[in-house]
């Protein structure tokens, strides 16, 4: 979905909100009678026989929730878990349930599904509209598996899940309307309903419900590495003296930017639409010795054969102990 002229407009709105009223009441109606099917049993929601824990937002755009899912797989792996992950694959040309390979093309499992797969060495990752689906196709595939999570289904309430984690962007202003009038998916009030909310960068000051748990998440640069695999990774100061660009295909690309200029990496970021497929004519930049970008843009642009991209490494950190509080909730069957 692109949002530009709607991002520009929920931050100074004009004229043109008269207009986004109608549309953004039918939109809030037709949301709230799906969840309201689902809640009285009208629409069947289907419980696969493992646990799955939900990783998902209520905000159009990017929040975080790929890093916290990967910083969760290795965290419930290392504590004895065998785990698994679906996902929808956004942006994939087709629309079959299939497993990610780390070297599948991003147009045939997506580009934050491919990133798992590359990062998860041992942990299956399966793709499909329908995550019930691909839900069993793993679950036949690796039987062992005893904890699915499910990275970006908040919305998918076709799956029954155990966990819900709400990943929200907490340096961003809190627009609580729904779109198309704001950027908000389902009403603010659901953030009353999850298990947890996850904040991405800072905690706000005011505005969070009081019930859900809440955990605030930092994204730690690890260092840079070469899209095309050819060559050492190098740390910020690599970069001092050298003519940048910075290129970023997502939801919230100035994340991006604050990220590399803490490195002391002060360069702008050409931002693309989010998911954006790649071209090669697209990052030539003769003036340029190197084009940084994020690693969901780098495992679109490997085959590009451009020596000059160079992809920053991000671990996530979440605190408090938001492992023991999934873990405690997935052996108390709730």
């Amino acid at each position: 979905m692109q949002t530009h002229w709607l991002e520009n407009e929920w931050r100074r709105p004009t004229w043109r909100r008269f207009f986004l009223w109608v549309p953004a009441l039918l939109y809030a109606a037709l949301v709230a009678v799906r969840r309201g099917l689902y809640r009285l049993g009208v629409l069947k929601s289907r419980r696969l026989p493992v646990p799955v824990v939900v990783i998902g937002n209520i905000h159009v755009g990017g929040t975080g929730k790929t890093p916290l899912t990967l910083y969760l797989a290795q965290a419930l792996q290392a504590r004895g878990w065998q785990v698994g992950i679906v996902s929808r694959g956004y942006g994939r040309q087709t629309d079959d349930v299939r497993q990610v390979t780390p070297d599948d093309l991003p147009a045939v499992s997506g580009d934050e599904p491919l990133l798992m797969a590359k990062r998860l060495p041992g942990i299956p990752v399966w793709v499909g509209r329908d995550r019930v689906a691909a839900g069993q196709a793993l679950l036949a595939a690796r039987p062992d598996i005893n904890v699915i999570l499910c990275d970006d289904g908040l919305q998918h309430y076709r799956l029954a899940r155990q966990v819900e984690l709400c990943v929200m962007d907490g340096t961003r202003q809190q627009v609580r309307r729904m779109l198309p009038l704001g950027p908000l998916r389902e009403s603010w009030r659901r953030l009353q309903q999850v298990d947890a909310i996850v904040c991405n960068g800072a905690m706000p000051s005011a505005g969070l419900p009081r019930t859900p748990a809440a955990f605030l998440m930092q994204l730690q640069p690890q260092g840079f590495y070469p899209v095309t695999g050819h060559g050492e990774g190098v740390d910020a100061r690599h970069w001092q003296g050298k003519r940048l660009v910075a290129v970023a295909g997502m939801g919230n690309p100035a994340r991006f930017e604050a990220t590399l200029a803490s490195l002391g990496v002060h360069v702008p970021v050409q931002a693309f639409p989010d998911h954006y497929a790649y071209r090669a004519e697209d990052l030539v930049f003769p003036a340029a010795d190197a084009v940084l970008m994020t690693e969901k843009d780098a495992v679109k642009c490997s085959s590009l054969n451009n020596d000059k991209l160079w992809a920053l490494r991000v671990e996530a950190t979440v605190s408090p102990d938001l492992v023991a509080f999934v873990e405690r909730r997935l052996k108390n069957g709730c």
